[in-house]
């Protein structure tokens, strides 16, 4: 996951694009990079590291402009350390433009080739989304009418870029004397809202990953990009929008809903944080019935994310709801850290158990989620060090098994704590004395309860099944061998995993 902004506006947007990045940290914590446009002209300044640690005074000011495009980076592919990765990436051919996006392609290198052999396109970097900025740009190029484009001309190259692009993207991008692109992937996998302004000077549009973003910098939420359809905003702040995939339909990410987006935003028109009350019911609705867990004291949430879940889930079995960890928020979230010993480490340095409210008692953790399982079991740790006399564990998500293609960093089954193992037996795992999981059918349940509207989910995590229908076990192998190779001999733990068919 990655996001992304872009806007049109008549006043300069470089404050607005930083406050931007800001509100959607969380969504990538490696790199940020800001584009702004000048009629024909572009100011980029991008590196990495959090938004506030890459943007100077001196930077801002030379990012003049009323139309812009920003980007935070969370790698999923490509080199997690590499400054040239950094984005929004810009090619000068043929009208010069520049993009941002969030997800990932599945058949980037197959793309990449045809951009060499066939298209004489070089591309520099290891990552997916500057092999998509040179399809758009290819696109573009032939879709033109003696050198121009106009919006029919614009929407025919997206496309293109469907028809020759498999995997999740959302996209934002400028093309210099234009204006503003932005699309989505046919399934709309990865999540974009439009919101808009009344200003002084005419319409002002804002586009972004996430409503809280669009709110929160002062527009009015007008919608979701539908999934296939491309918006294109002129310099003079006319919207035009158009359906541009043959067969589009909605299954966005339901790990969004369980874990990726802040609660306080709506995805496609669902509540993140109705969405996660709901798996707190249905959490409740199951360990309710259970023999094994009629002895719990108390609930305690990991957090962030897991509050509202541990709330809900209190709330229903009417047991006593309390805060018993700490979170120190100036270390990052341990998911989206790149290498297994660096997580390890920062579990205690993140969490610090309030001992009172363990001490002596059986406690129901909640999580959102196990992915590795080494957060999870620190975490069970300290409940015990801190005097618990028994530690259950809830996930608000079901087991994760299978590896994701569409934009989260866990494509190795290996790394998955839940692959090849039971209930029971990754409860041993992470050393608590009962694990229960969310049921899928109970997680799709609950999000759809949010909004009937959905009727299906990208859950290949959880179901294995991946809706793009071009996944197929010798690419997820393939992709497994890779990223053995890339990151193995830099974490000394996964290699140790890796032997042993484990990933802890």
């Amino acid at each position: 996951m990655c996001g992304i902004l872009g806007v049109v506006a008549h006043t300069p947007v470089n404050q607005l694009l930083y406050d931007g990045l800001l509100l959607l940290q969380h969504r990538g914590q490696d790199a940020a990079g800001i584009v702004t446009s000048e009629g024909p002209v572009f100011h980029m300044y991008k590196g990495p590291g959090l938004v506030q640690n890459v943007f100077r005074t001196r930077n801002m000011r030379d990012l003049s402009g009323s139309t812009g495009i920003a980007h935070c980076r969370y790698p999923t592919a490509g080199s997690a350390f590499s400054d040239l990765e950094s984005q929004p990436f810009y090619v000068n051919s043929p009208f010069g433009i520049t993009l941002g996006h969030n997800g990932n392609l599945t058949n980037s290198a197959r793309l990449k080739r045809e951009l060499w052999e066939q298209d004489f396109r070089h591309v520099n970097t290891n990552s997916d989304s500057e092999v998509l900025l040179n399809v758009l740009a290819l696109e573009l190029e032939r879709a033109a009418s003696h050198h121009r484009l106009d919006p029919d001309a614009i929407f025919r190259a997206v496309a293109g870029v469907h028809r020759r692009c498999r995997g999740a993207y959302a996209v934002v991008a400028m093309i210099a004397g234009y204006g503003l692109v932005a699309f989505r992937d046919p399934f709309g996998i990865r999540p974009l809202c439009i919101g808009h302004n009344d200003a002084l000077g005419g319409s002002e549009y804002l586009v972004a990953s996430e409503s809280v973003a669009v709110e929160a910098l002062g527009f009015k939420l007008q919608r979701d990009v539908e999934p296939g359809e491309a918006v294109f905003v002129d310099l003079t702040g006319t919207m035009h929008s158009r359906q541009c995939a043959d067969h589009p339909r909605l299954v966005p990410c339901i790990f969004e809903y369980v874990y990726l987006a802040r609660p306080d935003s709506v995805i496609d028109g669902t509540s993140v944080y109705q969405a996660r009350m709901n798996l707190g019911a249905e959490l409740a609705a199951r360990i309710g019935v259970m023999p094994e867990a009629q002895d719990i004291d108390v609930v305690i949430p990991i957090p962030d994310s897991s509050r509202p879940s541990a709330l809900e889930l209190a709330n229903r079995l009417a047991l006593p709801y309390r805060e018993g960890f700490i979170k120190n928020r100036y270390i990052g979230r341990t998911f989206i850290m790149p290498g297994q010993a660096i997580r390890k480490k920062s579990v205690r340095q993140k969490l610090n158990p309030i001992v009172s409210e363990f001490h002596g008692k059986v406690v129901l953790l909640v999580d959102d989620s196990i992915v590795r399982g080494t957060t999870s079991r620190e975490i069970v740790q300290m409940a015990r060090e801190a005097g618990a006399r028994k530690v259950y564990f809830a996930s608000a998500a079901p087991p994760v098994r299978y590896p994701n293609v569409y934009g989260i960093d866990m494509p190795t089954p290996r790394e998955l704590v839940a692959n090849g193992r039971t209930e029971a037996e990754v409860a041993r795992e992470i050393s608590a004395d009962l694990l229960v999981y969310q049921e899928i059918a109970a997680l799709k349940r609950a999000v759809r309860g949010a909004n009937p509207r959905l009727s299906d989910f990208e859950a290949s995590c959880f179901d294995g099944r991946y809706v793009t229908g071009d996944i197929t076990a010798d690419y997820l192998t393939h992709l497994a061998d890779h990223r053995d190779e890339e990151r193995g001999n830099d974490d000394p733990d996964l290699v140790d995993a890796a032997r042993e068919g484990v990933a802890g």
